[in-house]
This record gives C-alpha cells, sequence and structure tokens, in this order.
C-alpha cells in the first residue's frame, strides 16, 4: 500500500500571527514547515524597555525551536524568503525550495517614515531586536559624550531626545525615558540634576492616543507634562538631520537623538505573482483572511487588511488571527469551507510609566496605578517562557523600588551580543 504524503503548509513569519498559527496546528493531519530570518521570537511589547535599559534582550527573545519542540508535526526553517510563486505554490529560500499547499503570509510591518526627509537615515526606529539593543548603546553613547563636552550647546544637543509619535508606543516610550533619564541616571551621572535631559514628544494630530477615549487622551498629556516631557500636538516633522530636526513651522529642535514611533507599514516577500495592496501596503483579504485569488493562501497580522473591520495592529489581533487561520486550515483539511474573522476586543491599555498608565476594557475606562498595574501583569502573562516571565517581574521589582536599570551597566559586554545579531 502506498501512502500519500500529507499536505504541507508553510507560514511565513515567526511573529505573534505566524508562530500561534504553527502551535495551533500543532497535532494536525498536515506537514507544517514555519520559516522566519531570526531564530527566535521577539515580545514586540517589551521592545521598549530593552531600548531603555530595563531589560535584557535575551529575556524578550525567545528560541524557536524551544517553542515547538512539543509538536513533531511542525519544523521551523531559518532563512530569508527569496521569493514567493503563488501560481507554482513554491516558496523558495536561500539554502532550500519548499512546495506548499497551503501557504500563511504572516510578515508583519516595518517602520513607515512616511517620506519625510532624513527620517531613514537618521530617526531611530523601534520594530525589532536589533533597533531597541542599537538605541540603547546610542543612548548611552550620548550621556556619556555629555559628560565630556564643555560647549553648553553642544551639550543640550546630546541631551535633548524627541520621540515622534504619539500614539501607544511613542507614549510608552516617552514614558520610559522619564524613568531613565530623569530617575535612573542622576544617580550614575549627578550633574544631571543641575542639567537634566529633555524629552520632547511630538504628534502630528490634536491628541495623544487617539485609538483611547477623550479622558484618557487628555490625562496621558496632563501626566507626561507632569513628569517634564514637553508634549507638542498638531505639530509635523518637516525633516531629520545627525544634528537636529526640522518642524513644518520652520523650527529647528537640536537633538543628537530622534526615536520614531509614527507608524508602520505591511512587509512583503519577494513576490513573483501581484496581488491587490491597500492602504500602507496591507493585502486586502476575503473575511476568512483568505486571498481572493489564492485560496490556499491566508495572510495576517499588519500584512492584512480585513474588510469591515478596524484594527489597531496589536498583538492580540495577531493571536486571534493566527488562532482562527489554524481552524480554517484545518476546516479545508476536511473539505470544510473556512469561516470568517472577527475580532473579539478584550480591551486596550497602554502605560506611561513612573506607576501610571490607562485603559480602557469594555466600557470602563482605566487610570492611574491600576492602568499602569495592569498593563504589567498582562504582559507577564504573554510573555512565553516561565524562565523569562520570572526573570522580567524580578527586573521589574529591582527596577521600580531602586530606580536603577541594571541593563545599562552593560554597554562594553553587550556590543558584541548586538554584533552577533546583526550578522
Amino acid at each position: 500500500m502506498i501512502s500519500s504524503a500529507p499536505p504541507h503548509i508553510v507560514i511565513i513569519g515567526a511573529g505573534f500571527g505566524g508562530l500561534q498559527t504553527a502551535i495551533s496546528l500543532g497535532g494536525s493531519a498536515a506537514q507544517v514547515t514555519l520559516i522566519d530570518r531570526n531564530n527566535y521570537h521577539t515580545f514586540v511589547p517589551l521592545l521598549y524597555q530593552v531600548a531603555t535599559a530595563t531589560l535584557e534582550p535575551e529575556w524578550i527573545a525567545l528560541p524557536i525551536h524551544k517553542l515547538l519542540h512539543r509538536y513533531k508535526n511542525v519544523q521551523f526553517v531559518q532563512g530569508n524568503v527569496e521569493a514567493v510563486d503563488l501560481a507554482a505554490r513554491r516558496v523558495q529560500t536561500e539554502q532550500v525550495t519548499l512546495q506548499y499547499d497551503y501557504l500563511v503570509l504572516a510578515t508583519g510591518s516595518q517602520t513607515h517614515f512616511q517620506g519625510v526627509p532624513g527620517a531613514k537615515e537618521y530617526a531611530w526606529p523601534l520594530r525589532t531586536l536589533e533597533d531597541a539593543i542599537a538605541l540603547k548603546h546610542h543612548l548611552l553613547q550620548c550621556i556619556e559624550q555629555a559628560a565630556q563636552i564643555s560647549d553648553s550647546d553642544q551639550r543640550r544637543q546630546r541631551l535633548t531626545i524627541t520621540v515622534v509619535g504619539g500614539g501607544a508606543t511613542g507614549v510608552e516610550v516617552a514614558g520610559a525615558l522619564v524613568e531613565l533619564c530623569h530617575q535612573s541616571w542622576p544617580k550614575a551621572y549627578p550633574w544631571l540634576r543641575r542639567e537634566p535631559v529633555q524629552l520632547i514628544l511630538i504628534q502630528s494630530g490634536p491628541e495623544l492616543l487617539p485609538e483611547f477615549p477623550h479622558p484618557l487622551r487628555s490625562y496621558t498629556y496632563k501626566k507626561l507634562a507632569r513628569l517634564g516631557v514637553q508634549v507638542q500636538v498638531k505639530t509635523k516633522v518637516a525633516s531629520v538631520h545627525p544634528t537636529d530636526l526640522e518642524l513644518d513651522s520652520g523650527v529647528l529642535i537640536p537633538c543628537a537623538t530622534t526615536i520614531w514611533t509614527a507608524g508602520v507599514q505591511a512587509t512583503h516577500p519577494p513576490m513573483q505573482t501581484a496581488f491587490p495592496q491597500g492602504n500602507r501596503g496591507k493585502c486586502s483579504v476575503l473575511p476568512s483572511l483568505q486571498l481572493q485569488q489564492y485560496p490556499e493562501v491566508y495572510v495576517l497580522g499588519d500584512a492584512a487588511q480585513v474588510p469591515d473591520q478596524t484594527l489597531a495592529g496589536v498583538a492580540p489581533e495577531a493571536l486571534q488571527q493566527g488562532v482562527c487561520t489554524a481552524r480554517n486550515l484545518r476546516r479545508q483539511l476536511q473539505g470544510r469551507t473556512p469561516q470568517p474573522f472577527r475580532y473579539f476586543n478584550k480591551g486596550r491599555l497602554a502605560i506611561i510609566g513612573c506607576f501610571s498608565g490607562v485603559g480602557k476594557i469594555g466600557p470602563f475606562p482605566i487610570r492611574g496605578f491600576l492602568g499602569w498595574f495592569l498593563w504589567l501583569a498582562v504582559h507577564l502573562v504573554y510573555t512565553p517562557g516561565y524562565r523569562n516571565r520570572f526573570i522580567i517581574l524580578m527586573t521589574w521589582l529591582q527596577s521600580f523600588t531602586t530606580k536603577d536599570k541594571l541593563a545599562q551597566q552593560l554597554l562594553g559586554l553587550r556590543s558584541s551580543l548586538s554584533a552577533k545579531l546583526k550578522v
């Protein structure tokens, strides 16, 4: 008797959506191959804490092999995808060429610089582990340089940090920088008490956190202002330079650091077959997350434009899409019709820092210490790996009680890790 090979499902991208799809397909009647350029999964919501010296990078990066080892029908392939041929159902990486019966594109997103001159070259994005490590080292180098500069204007330029983008990431970065620059650093650099780091948060819209209710936006603005952050709303960036940032009003802000959190755009692997793309490169999909022309292909996460749903691009959405995609693939394997995806919004939280946060769960707005605590609790629960959770919890307790950032002490030692991650 000749046994036919099981259907082959290829998943490109090991972010929240792709990894969840692979895990949810564990034990299914298909052979599953997960592809990613890195051999680790990054817990993206905590990237800013690596950049601001609260956490070490390895604490939010989990080996993919470890996460998948219990599923015998799921394998991982590390490599860059060089071409995808939808017509031939073929995925080509640097080392191997894979034929698939079903394909899942979960390739995520990249920083969207919105065509601002100099932003791509001189602003610091915060989308990958490499980005976070590079930003941390840059911040530490700026403070060390400022300590040795006698010219007051040059020193002030090194001590000015501008965050562009007033969404959740921008607010979280600004709050974490307050903890680092205004609370932790003055212990090691007492002269910062006389000449503190200047923090500026720029938002093009009329308010911060546009996805939250107005009272929470107002609370966030006032809280950051009280913490010493200069918040500028209704302000657009005209250009970014190595030593300053120019606003559309013509004002120049001398600063050595511009952190860009003002939006993302979808990323796709090189495709030999064109397919329709919508706003910011997102791929238009059916309610079931399938491509209309290729029902064996699913697109999810930041790469997908789901009809009749307004999604914010947060991790819970990608996780739920991963579960839905795996369920639909199982249905297809059984000859059944895939079902539409419908996002169940459990609520939204954003941390401001300094024991404060905001959120909305159901009809109930949350602010202050409770919002801060819930944000930490939720992200601790969702961090993969019991060991990582324990280390992160202990680090948070140490950081919040002593206001010390242990990670900042490892500038020289971590340079080698940064270099390795970029190879």
